[in-house]
């Protein structure tokens, strides 16, 4: 059984079209009832609207199957007075679930992502912690790739406010307990006893989702189609008990491995 991560590995993050061997893959684990997660830090589209986009593009994936930090967020995070920050889609998002964008005062600093973030925004979010507000990521991913480039990811910059602040923080999407542990719920509705110990999840992002999912027990597997180009640049560099336990060049390459 398998949780699967979207951007990077099913889907590219280029032209944001179904990666080599994608389709296939989630089509041979529907045919063969291979139970299965679809976990995705989407924050730029509402939840309904990301997953139909999904569909749209090819994808025959069933609502029970998928899950992003946004259907997490209102567990995690109050309504009243958050200073959020990343793309326009994603405080549009904010202002359609009825949270309170508060820039003056505000109890919550919600950084989700975007490749360009100012000075002053970094200024004004500690600012914000050194005053008491506390800190929440809506994921933790260590690299955010767009358009050919490679920008600090949303685990990147809550390291950054954490060293400066000293404030903690949390995680509302991968790879935080919580989000897992619901991916996990889930997935039994599908097989009753899964464990995480049963589960090989799949993803581009080697640190920040596939290290906090080996801690858990799970099986890693590291594709190489989203932000990194060899592994190389990155596996070397890891803890050894983080490493994955196998690196494939896209879905397609693990198709044929099955």
């Amino acid at each position: 059984m398998y949780f699967i991560d979207v951007q990077g590995t099913l889907i590219s993050d280029t032209d944001r079209l179904p990666i080599r061997g994608a389709i296939e893959f989630i089509d041979r684990l529907n045919e063969k009832k291979i139970p299965y997660m679809v976990l995705t830090n989407n924050t730029k589209h509402s939840s309904k609207e990301f997953l139909a986009y999904l569909n749209s593009i090819g994808f025959h994936l069933d609502a029970s199957v998928y899950l992003d930090p946004l259907m997490m967020l209102e567990y995690k995070v109050s309504k009243e007075s958050v200073a959020a920050y990343g793309t326009k889609e994603f405080l549009e998002v904010l202002n359609e679930m009825g949270y309170q964008l508060d820039y003056k005062n505000p109890k919550t600093v919600l950084v989700s992502i975007k490749a360009n973030f100012t000075a002053d925004e970094y200024a004004q979010m500690i600012d914000f912690l050194l005053a008491g507000a506390s800190l929440v990521g809506m994921h933790e991913t260590s690299i955010y790739a767009k358009n050919s480039k490679r920008y600090p990811g949303v685990g990147a910059i809550l390291k950054l406010l954490e060293f400066a602040t000293s404030t903690p923080y949390e995680v509302v999407g991968k790879p935080s307990i919580a989000f897992y542990n619901e991916s996990l719920e889930l997935l039994r509705k599908q097989v009753p006893h899964a464990n995480f110990s049963d589960i090989t999840i799949i993803s581009d992002d080697v640190k920040g989702d596939l290290g906090g999912a080996k801690e858990l027990g799970m099986k890693t597997v590291f594709v190489l189609s989203g932000k990194y180009k060899s592994e190389d640049e990155i596996v070397p560099f890891l803890e050894p008990s983080l490493r994955p336990d196998s690196v494939f060049g896209d879905m397609q390459d693990i198709l044929e491995a099955l």
